[in-house]
């Protein structure tokens, strides 16, 4: 069996960019191991009518947030990296310096300090002076920032093929091909 991917939401806007990871990664067959924030469990349920424990329940293992000693939380819990989708800016700023006094952000740091591969899909908008800092300095230690830009080269016509496009552009930098990506230029041009 292949590695597990930590997937965390927090507690920014846009929690079904972590509902449709959790669902792409059952598809394709890779387990998933979950925490989600207090605050995104609020969000969640303002945004999808969703309780928690229904998110929870779409992973194959879940963790509290609280639970520093989680097997996430030590580097020889191998893991293919981890996705925080959606990714407060307070996350990001947890993870740029340092900060883990909880599982997401102490799972995060672990990934970074095991150079494995880590995406922060950061939802928030403008962004001051601050915010970019954090970013920057989550970057120096090696997590990529992913804002859930949308493309319009494959002409979405829905929200969902919006979400689709990002979820698969995370999942493609692990080298999960979930089959929601449409490529650019992808088919042969005459």
């Amino acid at each position: 069996m292949s590695l597990p991917l930590i997937v965390g939401i927090s507690g920014a806007s846009g929690a079904v960019y972590g509902l449709r990871l959790l669902d792409a990664l059952r598809t394709a067959k890779v387990a998933s191991h979950l925490v989600i924030s207090k605050s995104a469990a609020l969000t969640i349920k303002e945004e999808t009518g969703l309780a928690a424990d229904a998110v929870r329940s779409m992973a194959d293992v879940t963790y509290s947030n609280g639970d520093i000693g989680a097997a996430i939380s030590s580097g020889s819990f191998k893991t293919r990296g981890m996705i925080i989708a959606p990714c407060s800016v307070r996350t990001v700023s947890d993870i740029a310096y340092g900060g883990t006094e909880n599982l997401l952000s102490r799972a995060a740091d672990v990934v970074l300090k095991e150079r494995r591969r880590l995406v922060l899909v950061v939802r928030e908008t403008p962004l001051h002076a601050g915010h970019l800092r954090s970013m920057l300095a989550a970057t120096e230690n090696g997590a990529i920032i992913m804002p859930p830009v949308p493309a319009f080269y494959h002409r979405p016509t829905s929200v969902d093929d919006i979400v689709n496009q990002t979820v698969g552009r995370c999942l493609d930098l692990f080298d999960i091909d979930s089959g929601l990506v449409k490529r650019w230029r992808s088919e042969a041009e005459s």
